[in-house]
This record gives structure tokens, C-alpha cells and sequence, in this order.
């Protein structure tokens, strides 16, 4: 293995103080979270953040048309028991429901907090992962056609955008972020805390490297603001080695969902700060559910629960700042209709998308509903998208953070002008 310099460590990324101690794999997990931050405003200003579901979230479970008379037998083992029974969906209206695991959006729901965004999709018609997602990120129609990402470009869209929010630190940049305005970047360490006593000897060898003992400050205060948001006790746990399922204190290794409510806190460190940024994106992975996917129980309703547990806690750790949030969760496709031969289901088209927030105008669905009967389905195996993505984006952002509808059309989703936005998606 080629020894990488102390230059190429830092600028291609620590994620935070603790992994200058070292490198070591976290294992499988229940999801996987990465976090970059955007342009900095005040506690008054609107937030607004990007939830990826990486791997193709199934809509059709997350958010079942119980109400749809196709829906049962299509979905077969899948399909979710009805409002009301033993594991039944947590219902919305006469058509729509919410997955079982999904209580703290279905309080939302009910608190006007969430409207939910059905039957949606990107321009993107293929199944490819790869491909998918980086549409998704890049808010171009073909993939790979840009080397920036919408998000990034609609910061730059801002007359008050700075031109530099410190420096990219840990995790890469996600391709929604990446582009003319700078961003931080911070991930959860679970390594080893540096001692004082090495943490200074790092500080003095990179005294008279102005690039790198920038890089090592900003990482100091990245850690120190997510640190400031950990409650009383809640400390780092640290791991042993790649193969070590326990901390060097003898504790569990935390769990993807205990990962995924740290990232969340610490977001809400970033976001409630005064100085701190307007924007913030997560990332999650584990949506790809071919196999043993799971109705009322199994492994999408953990998964669920699990991206359930985190947006409680970006509520509560956000405080007052919540009221001034919007927090938008999208896929890069869907999955089929009817459930394969693994009792899971393959790659798809259109899904489903949630916009909540204390910010947010909600207690409805968004949806002009295709119907799941044979003749409707896009390809005669997917939920038909009859929504585009990007003009929900376009809603948020132009309601949320002001850019303007010829940014929207020209920068941030070029030669989109036929993509109208959504209106009243934001709380006047």
C-alpha cells in the first residue's frame, strides 16, 4: 500500500479530529450517514435540508395507496394491512398511508408539519443506480453532463452567498453541494480520541503550512460545534480494529440508527448556530431492497424506523430553529410494483418524496395518482411518475431560500423553464 503525504491526507479530507488517530471500518450498517453544510445565515433565516435515501427507496411501502383497488393483490406479501388492523398503515386520507415505522411523519402529518410528494421522479427513466443518483444530485436530464449539483448552484444563485464556508473535511462532498461555493463537510468519527499531548505536536507540524493548519482549525471547530450538541454523557464510542464488533470501553459498536441520530444532532448543531449555515445534506444508504424486504416487519420497516428516529431527533435538537426548517427526503427511482421472486422488489420509476418541517405548509399529499391497474403501470412493471422532482425542488428553494425563478430555469436546473414550480409548499 503507497504511503499517502500529510499534504493529500488533509486535503483530500479527515473526517474530524479523531480520525487523525487513524483509519478503521464501522462494518455493516442499518444506515450509512454522511453530512456537508452550505451557506451561512441567522437563526432567523430559512434552513433547508437534503435527505438522500441512496439505493432506491420502495414508495409503494413507504407510503401505500391502500386506497387503490390494484394495491393488495399487486403488491402481494407486501402489501401493508390497512388502517386500523394489527400492523395496519398509519393512514393520511381515503387513498394514502404512511408505513407503520413511520410515527414521527405521521405526528407531522397531523401537525401540518409534512406534506408528502407521491408518484414522483427525476427525468431519469433507467435503473441504474449510479446513474440515477447522479441526476438526482446534478438536477441536469442526462448523467454525468455536470460536475456540479443544483444544491450548490442555488447557493451561488444568492446575491448574500459567501464564496468560501470553510473546507471540505472527511467524507467527499456530495455531488448535490459540489460546485462554485465553497462547503464544509464533517462526519461522525468512532476512532480514538487524540491526547492532548498529540493532538498539539499535530498543531505544530502544520504551524508553517498555512493550507493545512487552516484545514486542521476548521476541523477543530467543526468537531467542537457537533460536540456542543451531544447531550451530558454522550460520548465518542471508539473501535478497536476493522474486525472488532465492540469499543476499546468494552461497549456495542453504535448501530446504523444510532450513527444516523448523531449526524442528525450534530446537523442540528450547524444549522441552530447563529453564524452557522442555512444548509445542510445527509446521506443514507441501505434502500435497495431486492430480497426479504419486509411489510409491517422486517428489514425496510427497520430502516424506516430508523430514519424515523433521526428526523425526531432534527426536531428536537433543532429547538426553536425547527419552525424555520424544511427538510426535503428523495430517491434516486423506485422500485417495481408487484414483488419479485425474493419477496422484494427490483429497480422502478416513480416513488414517493417528503418535504417536512416546521417550516413547511403541510397535512396534504402532492399527487395526481396514475393508478396501480396493469394498463396504467410505466413499462407494465412501475409506479408511472406523474410528478417531476424538480419542481418541488424549485418550490422549496424559491420559497424557502429566495432564488429566483430565472436562476431555477437557467443555473440551478438548466433549460427547465417547462418545469414549473410548486407552489405553497412553504408556510407564507
Amino acid at each position: 500500500m503507497s504511503r499517502m503525504s500529510r499534504r493529500r491526507f488533509l486535503t483530500q479530507g479527515v473526517t474530524s479530529v479523531g480520525a487523525l488517530a487513524g483509519a478503521a471500518a464501522l462494518g455493516g450498517s442499518l444506515l450509512t450517514t454522511r453530512i456537508a453544510f452550505g451557506a451561512p445565515g441567522t437563526g432567523t433565516a430559512g434552513r433547508f435540508v437534503f435527505i438522500i435515501l441512496r439505493g432506491a427507496l420502495d414508495g409503494l411501502s413507504a407510503v401505500p395507496p391502500y386506497g387503490d383497488s390494484a394495491y393488495a393483490a399487486l403488491r402481494g406479501p407486501l402489501a401493508l394491512p390497512v388502517p386500523g388492523s394489527a400492523g395496519g398503515a398509519l393512514p393520511l386520507d381515503n387513498l394514502f398511508a404512511l408505513h407503520p415505522s413511520l410515527v414521527f411523519l405521521h405526528e407531522s402529518f397531523s401537525a401540518r408539519e409534512l406534506t408528502v410528494l407521491h408518484a414522483v421522479a427525476t427525468p431519469y427513466r433507467e435503473r441504474s443506480h449510479f446513474d440515477g443518483q447522479d441526476v438526482l444530485e446534478s438536477g441536469v436530464v442526462r448523467p454525468h453532463a455536470s460536475e456540479s449539483g443544483w444544491l450548490n448552484r442555488a447557493l451561488a444563485a444568492q446575491d448574500s452567498a459567501p464564496r468560501r464556508l470553510g473546507v471540505a473535511l472527511g467524507t467527499n462532498v456530495p455531488l448535490v453541494m459540489r460546485g462554485p461555493v465553497e462547503v464544509a463537510s464533517w462526519s461522525p468519527s468512532h476512532l480514538a480520541n487524540l491526547s492532548e499531548d498529540t493532538l498539539q505536536r499535530v498543531t505544530d507540524l502544520y504551524a508553517s503550512d498555512s493550507l493545512l493548519s487552516q484545514r486542521l482549525a476548521d476541523a477543530l471547530a467543526s468537531d467542537q460545534i457537533a460536540a456542543e450538541d451531544q447531550p451530558p454523557g454522550d460520548e465518542k464510542m471508539n473501535v478497536t480494529s476493522a474486525g472488532d464488533n465492540r469499543t476499546q470501553a468494552g461497549a456495542p459498536k453504535p448501530t446504523g440508527a444510532a450513527r444516523f441520530v448523531e449526524t442528525t444532532r450534530a446537523a442540528a448543531g450547524f444549522l441552530g448556530r447563529e453564524d452557522g449555515p442555512r444548509v445542510a445534506v445527509l446521506e443514507t444508504s441501505g434502500w435497495d431492497t431486492h430480497a426479504n424486504e419486509g411489510g409491517s416487519q422486517g428489514q425496510l420497516a427497520q430502516r424506516l424506523a430508523a430514519l424515523d428516529a433521526g428526523l425526531r431527533e432534527l426536531k428536537a435538537a433543532l429547538g426553536p430553529v425547527w419552525r424555520n426548517t424544511a427538510i426535503l427526503l428523495a430517491t434516486e427511482f423506485g422500485r417495481t410494483a408487484a414483488t419479485n421472486g425474493t419477496r422484494g422488489t427490483d429497480h422502478g420509476t416513480g416513488s414517493a418524496a417528503f418535504l417536512v418541517g416546521g417550516a413547511v405548509a403541510g397535512g396534504r399529499v402532492h399527487c395526481d395518482w396514475p393508478s396501480l391497474g396493469s394498463s396504467a403501470l410505466y413499462e407494465g412493471r412501475d409506479l408511472k411518475p406523474t410528478l417531476d422532482l424538480r419542481a418541488a425542488i424549485k418550490g422549496v428553494l424559491q420559497e424557502q431560500l429566495k432564488v429566483s425563478d430565472r436562476a431555477l430555469d437557467t443555473a440551478v436546473f438548466p433549460d427547465s423553464a417547462g418545469i414549473r414550480r410548486i407552489d405553497g409548499l412553504i408556510r407564507a
